[in-house]
């Protein structure tokens, strides 16, 4: 499976319930990547999106029950979503975090404050296959891509 995420230097990836900053290139290489794919994301997550993301399957972990029209999942065998992409948050991407095979990282050059945190990767387990500096006009940032040794 694949993972995707934008995170700052310190690893923070929310405040409440957001995003602490706006990257509309993020946003575009977002839907880039993950168009025509499944997205597998937490209840809170899935609530922060603006709505069904179009031209994607959406799978939503949850312990409880939603009522919108996607596929909800309680117990989640990490082993069936090979090609899928985690979308967030914190919780699913501990939970997944083992089983991916590719990391999409945007890594923000800055130490944010916030209160929601992408667990430590063993960068030891990773190789850098692809870096793509970029910038505007709050913050320096990367497109990094890892595949799992």
């Amino acid at each position: 499976m694949n993972i995707i995420v934008c995170m700052a230097k310190n690893r923070v990836i929310g405040k409440n319930g957001t995003m602490p900053w706006h990257i509309p290139e993020d946003l575009k290489y977002f839907k880039r990547i993950t168009t025509g794919k499944t997205i597998i994301m937490g209840r809170k997550t899935f609530e922060s999106l603006p709505g069904i993301l179009p031209k994607r399957r959406h799978i939503v972990l949850t312990r409880g029950e939603l009522s919108l029209d996607v596929e909800v999942v309680n117990n989640p065998t990490w082993e069936d979503y090979e090609n899928d992409f985690i979308i967030g948050g914190a919780e699913i991407y501990k939970q997944s975090l083992p089983y991916a095979k590719r990391l999409y990282i945007t890594l923000v050059d800055a130490e944010i404050e916030g209160d929601t945190y992408f667990p430590e990767i063993n960068y030891d387990e990773w190789s850098l296959i692809e870096e793509i500096p970029s910038s505007n006009e709050q913050y320096n940032y990367k497109f990094l891509v890892y595949s799992k040794r």
